[in-house]
Formats: structure tokens, C-alpha cells, sequence
């Protein structure tokens, strides 16, 4: 991801020379920044910078009250972690957290974690007890440095006010700047109360990282590299590209879509890539991996090159990396983090940089050269593979299957909404069964899998794009983990639509106990509990809270929820039995694929040829 920051500083800031607090100067910057929405939970030692906040947009407002830089409440701070998530996944800027010291900075671990794995940009600002405490256990005081900065791209602790500003500029700096992710401010409450002279301007020095941006920013493709790769292109029959998140945070579909489309190549995406490439087109072959479509894994097997973009050959998809790609003369990869090149597949060709200025070059190079290859022999295989193994399921059963409940939505959105997830069955429900016509319309947690991510980067991504259709497709082991949040759609009277795929349980392993453990359920059968979700959504304000329960009332009911003016929820009981499949067992490859009763298979593959020695 390559974001400039919003205010260049050309001409001296209106402000400089001006006496304010640390915590006005918080302020200030981060409205220098662009930030227009924080998310954040009050507590004692951030109470200097929550009432900046209030006094910044008292004197801001417009005569309507509009807010400029309102601060939105969660139930609990893992909440506020998601939602800026959500809000950063889904606009494409820096999200940003404010947490009070202890135990409201801890609750953001989870969320710091899963926005590394996933290198989604944030900014967490945690308050932290006085410097002259640090250290003597004093009242909610925590070691942010030591929690958080194993699991962070980059951790600050302020103890000189004179660098207050500098540090909070850094810090969206290196959370946008490069491969993305969240960064931490640890600021003690003494210097948000020290008052100083706001200068509007300057950054740290910090140069080993900046020269690094450099090196990649000025690392640019030259005829040489692109002589290979095409040479490469040239003497393939079956190319593939399979792109990752990196496209989405480098903020280059537009580019892949054209270098793709010009040179008739098929595209696969991860599950963090979806939306990387219009789905409903011809030669997109959706996702591959571990639960992709048997169509795109077969794909994979069949291509003799393989492109990476964005993509780090990680577990999900690669689960057999000796085994990956079996047929492949020649792989390339593009990444703009020179540790994923070689990390688990070794590559033939790489280049390191900008994927938006990497893609354009060589698609300007293709032009310049009159590069036009004719895979159309490829196209015919691709769309023979599509259409005998694309995705299917019992569409005769009396029970209300999950995969025509995505179908039905899908039919009404037509690719068009942002659709966050939490982890589970549900997820993967949803990443095959949904169209993406554009990047930044999926929304899941890739890398960690963190359940309880669905509804509060709804709730974000919302903010970040009030007139967009959110959909937070869930489960009901899923949901639980952050319901609280249900209140916070309410309270801010935001239309986000919920769903609830309810299995009454942890779906997705109870899927693998019946097949691996005789059906023994341990722990995750939750059939027993008495949890009415109907009626915890209107409790927390939903005027639309439906069950459904019966198939021939799935389409209408459906509709009514979409169409819904307000925050609407909508829980679906559906086959406690019903699997995600394709499935990928873990440590093997796509030719062991088990593709379940309704979706061909060419390999012949059952469950029982899976090892369990694994989950997930």
C-alpha cells in the first residue's frame, strides 16, 4: 500500500508557533493526516486526549453538527480493533484505534495481530499511566512495548513531549508505508498533558526503514527483467496468475485487471485477494487452496507458468509446497517484501517493488513490443474445467442449505456489497459463493482466522463507506465472540445487514470430528444452549430481527432483509450436516482434493485418504 499522507507539508502549518497540550496536538496531527473516524473505548489515562477529541469537533462542527473527526464507541476494545479494520480494508486508509492503559490496551492484542497477518494499516493509540509510574504496577498500567510489540509492525513509548508529534506522524507513516500494518503509540498520560509549541511539521529518524521504502519505491523494472519474464510468458501454453492480498493493499487491481485482460492470462486469487479480479469474468477462476474451487486447483495443477503476485505461497494454499504447481516449467513472483521471495517456493524470476508501477511497465513493455500471445487453447480448458467442476450442492434437500442462502443474497447484490465474515464454515461459505466485482468489497480474517471478526469490521467498514450495502455474514459460534457489537450498529443507526448461519455449533469442527474423530463432537456441539439471537438483536434496538426456518420462505424473507432501511439482522437455520467442500486436507496436495457428493472430482479422492494429523 502506497498512501501519501494528506497533508504535505509545502507551506508552514497554519497552527505552528501555536502553545497546545499533547493531547491537542494528537488531535491536530491526526486531522493533518485525513483521519475523519477513530474508534476507541474511554478510560482514565486516554481522558486527556477523549477530551481534545470533544473539543476539536465542538469548534469543527458544522451548522448541521456534523462531527469531523467523530469518535465511535464499541462495546469492548477488541471491538474498536475490528472496526478499524474494517474501515481501513474497506477505504484503503490508515485505520485508528484509542484505548485507555491495561487492560484496554491488552484487548487490542488480538486485533493489532490479526492486522499484521493480514497487513491491514492502523494506528493504535493507547493511554498509559505517568512515565514516573511505569514499571511500579501502578493502577492499570501493562508493558504495551512487551504485549504488543511482538505482534505489531512497529511500537513507540513517548516519554519526551518534544517528540509527541514527530511520533504520531512516524506512526501512520510506517502503518501505510511499504508491506502495511498496525502500529502502536504507547502515550503516558503526563505527556498528554504537557503543553508545548506545535511546530506542524517533521517525522523520526527513522532512516534504516525509509531507506528500505526507498530501495523497493526506486527498484524499478527495466527492459532486462522484462525481456526474462516475457521470454518466460512466450514459451508457456497454460500461464496462471495467482494473486494475493498484496494487490488489494497495494492498491493495484486496476493494473492487474489490465495487465491480465491485455495478455489473455487466467487469474486465481487467495482468499485475502478476492475481489483482485471481477469474478463473474471468463478467466477468473475465483479462489484457490484448501477450501478454493476445484476448478481453480485443477487449474493450478495444469499451468506450466505461474505468476505471483502478492502472494506468499502460505499453508492455506500451498499445503505441499513441494507438490504445488506440479506441472510448472517456470514460476515468477512480484512482492514488495523481499522476505517472501523463496520463503516456501522456490521462484525462477522475482522482482521486488511498487506491484501498481511493476504491472504498468510491463504491460506498457507487452505494447511497446507488440507482445500478443495466443493462449486460447488454454481459455477452452479453463472454461471446461469451470464448468465441470464448479462449485455445487443437494439442491433438492428440505433443509435450508448455506451455500443457496449466499446464492440468493448473491442474486440481489450481483457482486456490488461489502461483505465482512467471521471464521468458520460461514467464511468459507461466502468466499466461495459470493462475487466480487471490485477489490475491497471482502472483508475476512485471513491469516489468523479470528473468530469474531464479522460484525465489528461491518461495523467499520460502514463508516468508511456510509452509502454502500455491508453485509456481515456470520456463524453462531462466531458471532458470539463479539455480539456486544450489535448495539453499536444500533446505537449509530447504521444499515449494515447481519446474518447468522446458525449450525448450533463451531461448524467447521464439527465438520472434521465426523470425519476424523467418529463423530465424537467434543466441545463443540452447541445444540443445548438456550441463546434466542432474535431476541438479542431487538433487545439491542434491531427493528428487523427474523428467523427463518423454512426453505420455500428463503428468497422473500431475504429480500425483505436487504431491503431494509436500518440495521436489519437476520438469522438462518440451516443443515447442521452440511460441509465445506472443496476441502484440501492439511500437508497435501490438490490432486488429493476431496470434493464431497455434488461437485465432480477428478482425482477419485475420499475422506478417508486424508491425514488428520492436522486441523484445519
Amino acid at each position: 500500500m502506497e498512501l501519501s499522507p494528506k497533508n504535505p507539508q509545502s507551506v508552514p502549518h497554519p497552527l505552528a508557533g501555536t502553545q497546545m497540550t499533547g493531547a491537542e496536538m494528537v488531535v491536530q496531527v491526526m486531522a493533518d493526516e485525513g483521519v475523519n473516524t477513530i474508534f476507541g473505548y474511554s478510560g482514565g489515562a486516554i481522558l486527556p486526549t477523549y477530551d481534545a477529541i470533544f473539543r476539536y469537533n465542538a469548534k469543527h462542527a458544522d451548522d448541521k453538527g456534523y462531527e469531523p473527526m467523530p469518535l465511535i464507541v464499541p462495546a469492548n476494545e477488541q471491538g474498536a480493533g475490528f472496526m478499524a479494520a474494517g474501515y481501513a480494508r474497506a477505504k484503503g486508509e490508515v485505520g485508528v484505534v484509542m484505548v485507555t492503559s491495561g487492560p484496554g490496551a491488552t484487548n487490542t492484542v488480538t486485533p493489532v495481530r490479526d492486522c499484521m497477518a493480514d497487513s491491514t494499516p492502523i494506528v493504535v493509540i493507547c493511554g498509559q499511566v505517568p512515565i514516573a509510574a511505569i514499571g511500579t504496577d501502578a493502577f492499570q498500567e501493562a508493558p504495551v512495548s512487551s504485549c504488543l510489540g511482538p505482534v505489531s509492525k512497529h511500537t513507540f513509548l513517548v516519554t519526551d513531549p518534544e517528540l509527541l508529534e514527530e511520533t504520531i506522524r512516524t506512526a501512520f507513516e510506517i502503518a501505510r508505508t511499504g508491506r502495511p500494518g498496525p502500529v502502536v503509540v504507547d502515550l503516558p498520560k503526563d505527556i498528554q498533558n504537557a503543553t508545548g509549541t506545535f511546530q506542524g511539521t517533521g517525522l523520526l529518524p527513522v532512516q534504516g526503514y525509509r531507506q528500505r521504502i526507498h530501495a523497493v519505491r526506486g527498484n524499478v523494472l527495466d527492459d532486462t527483467e522484462c525481456e526474462a519474464f516475457f521470454e518466460m510468458l512466450q514459451g508457456s501454453k497454460r500461464p496462471l496468475i495467482y494473486a494475493g492480498g498484496g494487490v488489494i493493499n497495494g492498491n493495484a487491481s486496476a493494473e492487474l485487471r489490465h495487465f491480465a485482460n491485455s495478455l489473455g492470462i487466467p487469474v486465481t486469487t487467495t482468499l485475502m485477494g478476492i475481489g483482485a479480479v471481477d469474478t463473474t469474468e471468463p478467466l477468473s477462476l475465483h479462489m484457490l487452496g484448501m477450501h478454493g474451487l476445484a476448478s481453480a486447483n485443477y487449474a493450478v495443477d495444469d499451468c506450466d507458468f505461474l505468476i505471483a503476485i502478492g502472494a506468499r505461497f502460505d499453508d492455506r494454499v500451498a499445503g505441499a509446497p513441494t507438490k504445488f504447481a506440479p506441472s510448472v516449467k517456470h514460476i515468477a513472483q512480484f512482492d514488495i517484501d523481499p522476505s517472501e521471495i523463496g520463503k516456501v517456493k522456490s521462484v525462477d524470476w522475482n522482482h521486488i517493488g511498487v506491484l501498481k508501477n511493476d504491472l504498468q511497465i510491463l504491460s506498457h513493455y507487452a505494447e511497446i513490443n507488440g507482445i500478443s500471445p495466443d493462449f486460447s487453447q488454454w481459455h477452452t480448458e479453463i472454461a471446461n474445467l469451470k464448468a465441470v467442476y464448479g462449485l455445487n450442492y443437494d439442491r433438492d434437500s428440505d433443509l435450508i442449505q448455506p451455500y443457496a442462502v449466499v446464492e440468493a443474497i448473491n442474486d440481489i447484490t450481483g457482486g456490488k456489497a461489502i461483505i465482512s465474515t467471521g471464521v468458520g464454515q460461514h467464511q468459507m461459505w461466502a468466499a466461495q459463493y459470493f462475487d466480487f466485482q471490485s477489490p475491497r468489497l471482502w472483508l475476512t480474517s485471513g491469516s489468523m482466522g479470528t473468530m469474531g471478526f464479522g460484525l465489528p469490521a461491518a461495523i467499520g467498514a460502514q463508516f468508511a463507506m456510509p452509502d454502500q450495502l455491508v453485509i456481515d455474514v456470520d456463524g453462531d459460534a462466531s458471532i458470539r465472540m463479539n455480539i456486544g457489537e450489535l448495539e453499536t450498529a444500533t446505537s449509530y443507526d447504521l444499515p449494515v445487514k447481519v446474518l447468522v448461519l446458525n449450525n448450533y455449533g463451531d461448524g467447521m469442527v464439527k465438520q472434521w470430528q465426523k470425519l476424523y474423530y467418529k463423530g465424537r463432537l467434543s466441545y463443540s456441539d452447541k445444540s443445548l444452549r438456550s441463546k434466542d439471537f432474535v431476541k438479542t438483536a431487538e433487545a439491542d434496538g434491531f427493528k428487523f430481527a427474523v428467523r427463518l426456518d423454512q426453505k420455500a420462505d428463503m428468497k422473500r424473507v431475504v429480500k425483505e432483509w436487504l431491503e431494509f432501511p436500518g440495521p436489519a439482522f437476520l438469522e438462518v437455520i440451516i443443515d447442521r450436516d452440511a460441509c465445506v467442500y472443496p476441502m484440501v486436507g492439511p500437508g497435501l496436495a490438490y490432486d488429493q482434493m476431496v470434493t464431497g457428493d455434488f461437485i465432480p472430482n477428478r482425482s477419485k479422492v475420499s475422506e478417508e485418504d486424508i491425514d488428520s494429523s492436522e486441523m484445519f
